[in-house]
């Protein structure tokens, strides 16, 4: 029987720099900004992919509170850094209107492998996500727990969508970065593994193959980490507001909780199909928390509303013992007040009422979100 795990938490996020007189995308980042942020008061920050993206990582935090100040400082941190430079920040899966095509990749021989491999579909990569990771030191049990929390994935997707517009057009989808992100070999839905052992077997075929240098290039919707004792949720958007993102991750250690205690009763969740999840997967990607998911239990579609309702009474009680339920009850204020991609869409359709022609509205969705990045830090 494992040791109940601490269930410690930490987050990646990735931002798009904009130059604030064109609100495009930066073709670069100068040195001397390189190097003041590689300095940040809390946990690290770091190149992403593409020129224009920053990542940062949190420390590893206690509790969501923690967590919480510690994404506000990095935020922060980061968003006035740029500011010296007449850039700002914008937290969203994609830019507006930027064009992929113009981008470059850092020059770092980790992303010039990438691009060598990957070729086109990488350089389309012009998109930023969220990442969060619960500390659960028993290998065998991050195995067991992202096999039955793989169900629960396209609800997270759903709550974060922040990606409508892509080159200047409204794709008609609340999130479409994982449109893109999927271009990419060994993306999203895991496979189901019996055991640690069993996953590393399924690894190691490919490391010995030579196709990946290690787990590391296993881009899934959840995996365990390469890098620390982790399973790491990758499905999520990045959420404009700081607080959705905290609410999400929330809800996600408390999912983890949840499907540990069951285990301790000598129960799980019951493993639904690729297939299936992946129905849900395109739903979330679609229609956000407009409409429903399936219920597969029920055979029925159910309004986000309701399953939410579901969530949350289900995670009630791990939430509770980790101090976290008021951060998980936020997650009902996301599906009443929409995700950011509802927020996007709606300033555009303001702006052409106003007046506006389509890359001055467009302009307006990025002012809006370099606004609603830093609100409340």
């Amino acid at each position: 029987m494992p040791i109940s795990p601490n269930f410690t938490i930490g987050m990646e996020e990735e931002y798009f720099v904009v130059d604030l007189d064109t609100r495009d995308l930066v073709p670069d980042l100068p040195e001397a900004l390189l190097k003041k942020l590689e300095r940040p008061p809390v946990g690290t920050t770091s190149p992403e992919f593409i020129r224009s993206q920053i990542e940062i990582g949190t420390p590893v935090s206690q509790d969501i509170t923690e967590l919480s100040e510690h994404l506000r400082t990095m935020r922060r941190f980061v968003s006035e850094t740029v500011a010296e430079h007449n850039m700002a920040i914008i937290s969203a899966s994609t830019h507006p209107f930027a064009i992929w095509g113009a981008q470059r990749h850092v020059n770092q021989e980790r992303y010039n492998l990438l691009a060598r491999a990957l070729q086109g579909v990488v350089r389309r990569l012009l998109i930023c996500g969220m990442h969060v990771h619960v500390g659960i030191d028993d290998r065998d049990l991050r195995i067991d727990l992202m096999n039955q929390l793989t169900y629960f994935l396209p609800h997270l997707l759903a709550l974060s969508g922040s990606s409508p517009f892509w080159q200047g057009e409204d794709t008609g989808l609340k999130s479409y970065r994982p449109a893109i992100f999927s271009a990419l070999p060994r993306t999203g839905m895991p496979d189901e593994f019996s055991s640690w052992s069993d996953y590393e077997r399924h690894v190691r075929v490919l490391v010995d193959t030579g196709v990946i240098e290690d787990a590391s290039k296993l881009w899934w919707d959840i995996r365990p980490s390469s890098r620390y004792p982790t399973l790491e949720m990758r499905s999520a958007d990045i959420c404009t507001r700081y607080e959705d993102g905290i609410a999400i991750a929330a809800l996600y250690q408390a999912l983890v909780a949840t499907m540990f205690e069951r285990r301790m009763q000598n129960q799980r969740w019951r493993i639904y199909s690729r297939m299936l999840i992946s129905e849900n997967s395109w739903r979330a990607q679609r229609y956000g928390v407009d409409e429903s998911l399936i219920d597969f239990g029920r055979s029925e579609l159910t309004p986000m509303v309701e399953l939410i309702d579901e969530l949350v009474d289900l995670v009630r009680e791990q939430a509770e013992a980790l101090g976290s339920i008021d951060y998980v009850e936020r997650i009902r204020v996301i599906v009443a007040e929409g995700t950011s991609a509802d927020r996007q869409r709606a300033v555009y359709e303001n702006a052409l009422s106003d007046g506006a022609d389509k890359d001055e509205a467009l302009r307006e969705i990025v002012d809006h979100l370099i606004v609603e990045t830093v609100e409340g830090l």
